[in-house]
């Protein structure tokens, strides 16, 4: 039997159908835009970690060393992550260690190229002398090379601190950096 329906059996308040609506809304697209986001973050989306490899040459000490290191780094949000960088400079004298605590901004949302800024600070161990520590910054870019791999370059400005220019030829310097790195 169809009747005619009792007074607001069937009807909701207009504002009250809104906000059903929006919630619903949101609730359906909620989920899409989080994907979306990891999509294009992509290497460098919120829980991701990065492994990086150096391997190169170095100058230091009227003398050139073969440079090896290391290093990891973790993203605590999208684009940003804090990681830790160890070097080992052999082949010349003295021997250098060198560790880097650094935090980094990948700009992920530029595509086909994802340009990035960054800070560290880095404790140099250098054998006979006294360590020494320093500050600096670098900008550059990854290319992507795979779907979770990164060619880096970039350039790199260091400051030394209580440096003796005695001992040392320049307490600042400014290098080119290429880098590999991973994403997992």
């Amino acid at each position: 039997m169809m009747g005619k329906p009792f007074a607001g059996s069937n009807t909701l308040p207009s504002s009250i159908r809104w906000l059903v609506a929006i919630v619903a809304l949101l609730c359906g697209v909620a989920p899409i835009a989080e994907v979306n986001a990891a999509e294009v973050a992509g290497s460098f989306s919120q829980g991701r970690s990065r492994f990086s490899v150096v391997a190169g040459n170095g100058y230091a000490f009227n003398d050139s060393y073969f440079v090896l290191g290391v290093g990891a780094s973790y993203y605590v949000v999208d684009g940003f992550n804090v990681g830790l960088d160890v070097e080992w400079w052999s082949g010349g004298e003295p021997g250098i260690v060198k560790v880097s605590p650094s935090l980094q901004y990948v700009f992920y949302q530029v595509p086909s190229v994802a340009p990035y800024v960054g800070a560290f600070y880095r404790r140099s161990y250098v054998e006979d002398l006294q360590d020494l520590g320093s500050a600096g910054g670098r900008a550059g870019v990854y290319i992507a090379a795979g779907r979770n791999t990164h060619f880096g370059l970039g350039m790199v400005y260091e400051s030394y601190f209580n440096c003796d220019e005695s001992t040392y030829v320049s307490c600042s310097d400014s290098y080119p950096e290429i880098s590999l790195t991973v994403a997992f």
